[in-house]
């Protein structure tokens, strides 16, 4: 079951996701079986899906801490669903509903916070004050 979006539709997205992950620090693309993982280091922060075993989905599968997804899914099950294989994933749908691009964007920030080491993490802070 092939999803209603288009192979622009996929470039789309690929390349704002890709911009997203350009600020954190180590984060590369990564073809993989015909999806884009974004890794730190050795370890995937997240994966853009394109039809996932047939799941008929353009989605956006992001590393998030536990209760995350359960919360997401409270406010917005639309947008939001549960990844199949990975537990305390969140999955996001990035074609049926017009994605949410600063949600996205604080999601892959938190996924690399959990992933990067404690020194990166103090870097990128330190780069980037808050508010």
């Amino acid at each position: 079951m092939a999803g209603s979006w288009t192979d622009t539709d996929v470039e789309q997205v690929r390349g704002r996701v890709a911009e997203l992950v350009a600020g954190l620090p180590g984060v590369v693309a990564e073809d993989s079986f015909g999806h884009v993982g974004f890794m730190l280091g050795r370890k995937r922060i997240a994966w853009l899906l394109i039809d996932h075993h047939g799941d008929g989905r353009l989605a956006l599968c992001v590393k998030a801490p536990p209760g995350e997804l359960d919360t997401l899914l409270a406010a917005d099950p639309a947008r939001y669903f549960r990844p199949a294989y990975v537990k305390s994933w969140v999955g996001v749908e990035m074609h049926e509903v017009e994605p949410d691009w600063s949600e996205i964007a604080s999601l892959l920030e938190q996924a690399w916070r959990m992933t990067a080491g404690k020194r990166a993490v103090a870097a990128y802070d330190a780069e980037h004050p808050g508010p």
